[in-house]
């Protein structure tokens, strides 16, 4: 089998909104959602800096024993989980009565597991941790508790794979719907915001430390980038065969046409060029389409110096003088980490549905390898009919992921 494969739901949990339309304003209008955060000074922290959302108050929405099994970023994948079934028309009849699968991106429950860790040493009794304690704890933390709460039957699968992962999500539930192995799986990334989680990346010296600016530290492909901003939420796709979007009579928001995958086999933590352009072209190739079609590339570009300089140099070798639009949209949300693929997606296909290509911020002096992109600044008021996303992690994972919107034609 080859079947076409779709997106008809999409859910939004970050800190440039919580809904699909708050997330729209803010990327049309540039508008960053990075804060200085005085708590992780004090805790001892080089960099305050991070995106923020609020935590979900799912009192009255699920039951006790639902909510205490929920670690922090599976309830905010609860959320946006919720608003990407609506919008795909998935009820719980349906999901009651066929084969719906799950496929997250998660890389860590680290607060979950500190919180426990911590109940032991000071009580020296097990018992006190609490009944939901591992549910929280467990990487799979997002799969186990939304199977159970949505009452999903098919694939059950979280995708480990740092920074790529809620992309490698998407790129292999594409794989099982292609083959005729599932009709629907819902997808995405979700990424918890505490400090237990990202304490080891600050004593690594990754993070900006641009703390008199919040808004202008993220900076993608600018010169004077001095490293990422750690954010998160949760991001949720459901994609499904084009056959079974159309016998339901589901909205069809876009086309997933090429996934691509690689791995440097090299540094842990530094990116070399040719695996990512390896990603890139096949992504390019299973895609079936002209590198000319593609208008619009959403860049993994963290603003680590040389994160940012090798995807440059790979984009630019890949696509030449083709010049599609490149920006990041890292440079309004911070680094997204395990959600980012997911995310990252879902701010692509917005843009395209509503005719706009966000701005990279705070790209003000272009370095000699970001200069040859076409990275915009301001808003452009065009639109776009295809889009690659890229997403790259540590240990050399490489996702890209070729979307378009629907056409009739195979």
């Amino acid at each position: 089998m080859n079947k076409r494969v779709v997106i008809t739901g999409m859910g939004i949990y970050s800190c440039i909104g919580k809904t699909l339309d708050e997330v729209a304003e803010s990327l049309y209008l540039g508008r960053s959602g990075v804060i200085f955060d005085p708590a992780r000074k004090a805790a001892g922290f080089r960099s305050s800096l991070t995106g923020t959302v609020e935590k979900p108050n799912l009192k009255g929405v699920l039951d006790r024993r639902e909510r205490i099994c929920l670690s922090e970023e599976a309830s905010y994948a609860y959320i946006a989980t919720r608003q990407a079934m609506e919008q795909a028309r998935l009820d719980s009849d349906y999901l009651e009565n066929h084969e719906v699968g799950i496929m997250y991106g998660n890389d860590s429950s680290a607060d979950a597991v500190v919180s426990s860790v911590d109940v032991i040493r000071e009580k020296k009794d097990t018992t006190l941790v609490g009944s939901g304690a591992i549910f929280q704890s467990m990487t799979s933390t997002v799969t186990m508790n939304l199977s159970v709460i949505f009452k999903l039957k098919g694939i059950n699968l979280t995708i480990s794979a740092a920074c790529a992962s809620g992309s490698h999500t998407i790129g292999l539930a594409s794989l099982l719907v292609r083959s005729g192995l599932q009709d629907i799986v819902v997808c995405g990334g979700a990424q918890e915001i505490n400090m237990p989680a990202v304490g080891s990346f600050d004593g690594i010296s990754a993070f900006s430390i641009r703390e008199d600016e919040p808004a202008r530290a993220s900076r993608p492909f600018d010169r004077d980038r001095d490293g990422l901003v750690p954010s998160g939420g949760a991001a949720t796709v459901i994609v499904e065969s084009y056959e079974s979007a159309v016998r339901r009579g589901a909205p069809i928001l876009a086309e997933i046409l090429g996934y691509g995958f690689s791995s440097n086999g090299d540094h842990i933590s530094v990116p070399n060029v040719w695996g990512p352009v390896r990603s890139l072209e096949m992504a390019v190739k299973a895609s079936g389409i002209n590198l000319r079609d593609i208008e619009y590339v959403n860049a993994h570009a963290t603003s680590t110096p040389v994160g940012d300089t090798n995807e440059a140099k790979a984009l630019n070798q890949v696509f030449g003088s083709v010049n599609p639009w490149v920006a990041s949209t890292k440079s309004m949300t911070g680094h997204e980490m395990w959600m980012a693929g997911a995310s990252e997606v879902i701010y692509s296909v917005l843009m395209m549905q509503r005719g706009f290509i966000a701005p990279n911020i705070n790209f003000e002096h272009p370095d000699e390898d970001s200069a040859r992109l076409r990275i915009p600044t301001q808003t452009i008021q065009s639109g776009f009919d295809c889009f690659l996303s890229n997403s790259f992690g540590f240990g050399g994972t490489n996702s890209s992921l070729v979307v378009r919107k629907l056409n009739s034609k195979k």
